[in-house]
């Protein structure tokens, strides 16, 4: 294993549901220096970083057993927002409706991983979807481009959340992230 390679655990996305929001960012690019490629659109649910073998494994099985009753459920993928200064963003993002079961399936993948002993970062929990990164506008950004240019105003992206992975990062590939192994939600 490289020393470059970092691992973390997400809520795949449903190739639909990537080619709706690959479409989304064709139409209504803004200037960002990088999109991301829509095989890459996930939710992250915990960031391991890198990670020696033993530690994975062990983050693999304690995952396994806390999903091992985890049942599927819908979402909605219905706003955009952005992280970083409010005038040069660094992260273009789409977000959820606000969903129990999702900060749920999180908080079991996160605990899952601090039993394997993993540094996992205390943030709030803020499920989103990186759309693009790197503001390199010539004006300003504004939260108008977010609600003049919102593409879930007329409708939302519903889908069922039923498959949690894990991925690892391939700088030099596009796509970048790799499915190391896959857990399906009941």
């Amino acid at each position: 294993m490289e020393k470059k390679t970092h691992y973390f655990y997400a809520l795949k996305l449903p190739h639909d549901v990537k080619l709706q929001l690959g479409k989304i960012c064709n139409r209504h690019q803004f200037p960002f220096d990088r999109w991301v490629h829509e095989e890459d659109y996930h939710i992250t649910l915990a960031f391991l970083g890198y990670a020696n073998m033993d530690q994975l494994h062990a983050s693999l099985h304690f995952v396994r057993e806390m999903l091992a009753e985890s049942h599927s459920f819908p979402l909605t993928i219905d706003h955009l927002g952005v992280f970083g200064k409010k005038d040069s963003p660094r992260i273009f993002w789409a977000g959820t409706e606000p969903e129990e079961r999702l900060s749920k399936l999180r908080k079991l993948v996160y605990d899952a991983c601090q039993t394997a002993e993993f540094q996992l970062e205390t943030r709030p929990f803020h499920p989103h979807i990186t759309l693009a990164r790197k503001w390199t506008g010539n004006t300003p950004f504004s939260d108008n481009n977010l609600t003049q240019k919102n593409p879930f105003v007329e409708e939302a992206i519903k889908f069922q959340a039923n498959e949690v992975v894990l991925y690892k990062t391939n700088l030099v590939k596009v796509p970048k992230y790799e499915v190391v192994e896959s857990f399906r939600l009941i």
